[in-house]
C-alpha cells in the first residue's frame, strides 16, 4: 500500500500559523522536504513530484510504501498537515488569509546586499501590498518562474531572461537598474591579476597559476557570467580539479569559503559592499565593461499560468520600474556608497 503525504512550501504560502516538523533538507525552490531520509540513496519506493499549485497554496505530494523506515512518523505528519491546511482553506488562518502579497522570484544579490530590506518597505507602504521574495540563483529563479510558482521576476542574465520571454513563461521583460561585477582574491595575489583592466586575461592567468578559485556553480546570473568568461578565453574547467571549486552556493556563502580558502572569486558589487567577513580578501579587479550587470524585472505570463496574482505584481512592476521604484533603489546606500543604479527603458545608462 502506498500513502500520500505533503510538503510545505513555506515560502509562497507563507502560513505563520501552519505546523511545520523542521526537516533536514531545503529544496533550491525553498521548499522543505519532509520526507524520512537514510544515509545513502534516497530508496527506490519513495517518489517526489513537481508542486501543486492553486495561487494561494503551494505543496509537493510524497508516495511512500507502507513497510518503508519512518512510515508511522510520516503519518503523524500528513495528519498534522492535513489538519493545519484545513484551517488555512475554511479561513480560520485569518491573518494570512487576509494578507495581500505577491512571490517575486530573485536573486541572492538583491537580497544579500539588503536591497530587499529597504525597498520592499517602501512599496508595501505606496501599495499595501507586501512581496514575498523567494531568493535563489537567477537560473532557478527563472525555473521557479516557468512553473509558475512566482508571479513576477528580478534577474540579472539578459540572454536568459530573453529566452524565459520568447518561450511563452514571461511578458513584458524591463530594464531596472545595473551595478557590476568584480574579482576579487587574496591580497598575497598569487596569480598576480592586481592593477590588470581585463577580466577575461585574469582567468587566464588565474587558471595558468593554478590558484584557488571558487564558483557559485549555482546557475546564477554570476555564475553564467563567469561560466561565458571562462569561455571565452578557452579555459577547460574541471568542477573535481584541484584549482577550481565548484560550490553551489549562493554570493553570500561563496564569499565565505573565498575568505577561509583564500580563494578568488566573481561577486556582484554590492554584495561585496555589504560583506563583512573579508578577512584577507580585496577588489582585484573592476571596470572591465565586461564586468557590466544589468537586472530585469518580468511578469510570469498568465495566458500560460491563469493562477498568477498578475494584477498585484503588475503593480509592482509598474512601481518598480518607474520613478517611484527606481527613486527608491537609487537611495539604497552600503557605507554612504550607492550600489544600484536605475536603468532607463531600452537599456541604455
Amino acid at each position: 500500500m502506498r500513502q500520500e503525504f505533503v510538503e510545505w512550501d513555506r515560502g509562497a504560502c507563507r502560513a505563520s500559523n501552519a505546523t511545520v516538523i523542521p526537516s533536514s533538507h531545503r529544496n533550491f525552490d525553498g521548499t522543505i522536504s519532509v520526507v524520512w531520509r537514510e544515509s545513502g540513496p534516497a530508496p527506490g519506493d519513495a517518489q517526489s513530484y513537481r508542486p501543486v499549485t492553486d495561487c494561494s497554496l503551494r505543496a509537493t505530494v510524497f508516495k511512500m510504501n507502507a513497510n518503508a523506515p519512518g512510515f508511522e512518523a510520516m503519518q503523524v505528519l500528513r495528519s498534522t498537515l492535513l489538519v493545519s491546511l484545513f484551517f488555512v482553506l475554511t479561513g480560520l488562518d485569518e491573518t494570512w488569509a487576509q494578507e495581500r502579497f505577491i512571490t517575486l522570484s530573485s536573486t541572492t544579490s538583491t537580497q544579500d546586499s539588503g536591497l530587499f530590506d529597504h525597498i520592499l518597505p517602501i512599496f508595501r507602504s505606496a501599495s499595501g501590498i507586501n512581496v514575498h521574495v523567494i531568493a535563489v540563483g537567477t537560473g532557478q529563479a527563472l525555473a521557479i518562474g516557468a512553473r509558475g510558482d512566482a508571479d513576477a521576476l528580478l534577474v540579472h542574465d539578459r540572454v536568459g531572461e530573453d529566452k524565459f520571454v520568447a518561450d511563452g513563461f514571461g511578458i513584458d521583460r524591463r530594464d531596472v537598474m545595473y551595478n557590476d561585477f568584480v574579482i576579487v582574491g587574496p591580497n598575497t595575489d598569487p596569480a598576480g591579476i592586481r592593477g590588470l583592466t581585463d577580466a577575461q586575461q585574469a582567468l587566464t592567468k588565474i587558471a595558468n597559476a593554478g590558484a584557488l578559485f571558487a564558483s557559485r556553480g549555482d546557475d546564477s546570473g554570476t555564475n553564467r557570467l563567469e561560466l561565458r568568461l571562462w569561455k571565452s578565453v578557452g579555459i577547460q574547467l574541471d568542477p573535481r580539479g584541484a584549482w577550481y571549486r565548484n560550490l553551489g552556493q549562493g554570493m553570500g556563502p561563496t564569499l565565505n569559503i573565498a575568505a577561509a580558502m583564500n580563494a578568488y572569486t566573481l561577486t556582484d558589487r554590492a554584495t561585496w559592499a555589504n560583506f563583512h567577513n573579508r578577512q584577507r580578501l580585496e577588489i582585484l579587479i573592476q571596470g572591465d565593461p565586461a564586468l557590466f550587470n544589468p537586472y530585469g524585472s518580468i511578469l510570469v505570463n498568465p495566458a500560460k499560468w491563469p493562477q498568477v496574482k498578475f494584477s498585484d505584481a503588475q503593480i509592482w512592476h509598474e512601481w518598480l520600474t518607474t520613478k517611484p521604484g527606481l527613486d527608491a533603489i537609487a537611495s539604497y546606500r552600503i557605507n554612504g556608497a550607492q550600489v544600484f543604479f536605475p536603468l532607463v527603458r531600452g537599456g541604455t545608462r
